[in-house]
């Protein structure tokens, strides 16, 4: 089972790699952790190599991101707050939620972009009300490509020291990989199954 999800992951080669990061940042529920780490594994047996993993998971986070700067940027509050009120349950997300984003973003400033690519729940959900408040796209790409890029790092050399480090332990290393992704879908299972808008509750 573990090589089967470390193929399922690499068989796509970097443009597949490219490609689940975008998508992971546009919509859940297979987290950054458990693709980047397992390319970080794949280095570690010698058939995916460091820097061009590397590259490929930045173009795709970034590309990613941009979709929701973009949306922020173009649609504004009038249109964006009825697709988000509409489809909320699928995106686990409030209108609520891009509010108070777009109010930390506005009196944190636009280093946030950065810093908060290290957050879990809200590397993502920066990017809306970056564009909702009209960001330059030049400094949201450079705060976001830097920010990814040293949280990719950490993640695909996470993956590999794991996997080196397991590397008499195979048995063990497939069972953390399964518990990752297990974990992921289980957790947006579960917020979609219980998520209700504030207005109801």
């Amino acid at each position: 089972m573990n090589d089967f999800i470390v193929e399922a992951i690499t068989r796509g080669g970097y443009l597949g790699i490219a490609l689940l990061m975008a998508i992971e940042n546009i919509v859940p529920p297979i987290p950054s952790e458990v693709i980047m780490g397992v390319g970080g594994i794949a280095v570690a047996r010698g058939t995916m190599e460091f820097w061009p993993l590397m590259i490929a998971g930045t173009i795709g986070s970034v590309a990613g991101n941009y979709v929701w700067f973009w949306l922020g940027l173009k649609w504004g509050r009038e249109k964006l707050e009825p697709f988000v009120l509409r489809h909320g349950r699928w995106l686990t997300l409030e209108w609520e939620d891009v509010e108070r984003g777009r109010a930390f973003f506005q009196r944190h400033g636009q280093w946030v972009v950065f810093a908060l690519r290290f957050s879990p729940f809200l590397r993502t959900m920066i990017s809306l009300p970056a564009g909702l408040s009209h960001m330059s796209r030049s400094k949201f790409l450079i705060f976001t490509t830097a920010g990814v890029l040293v949280w990719n790092l950490l993640l695909v050399e996470g993956g590999r020291r794991l996997a080196l480090w397991m590397e008499k332990s195979q048995d063990i290393l497939g069972p953390v990989i399964i518990v990752g992704v297990v974990a992921a879908l289980l957790y947006y299972g579960w917020r979609v199954a219980t998520w209700k808008p504030r207005a109801d509750r």
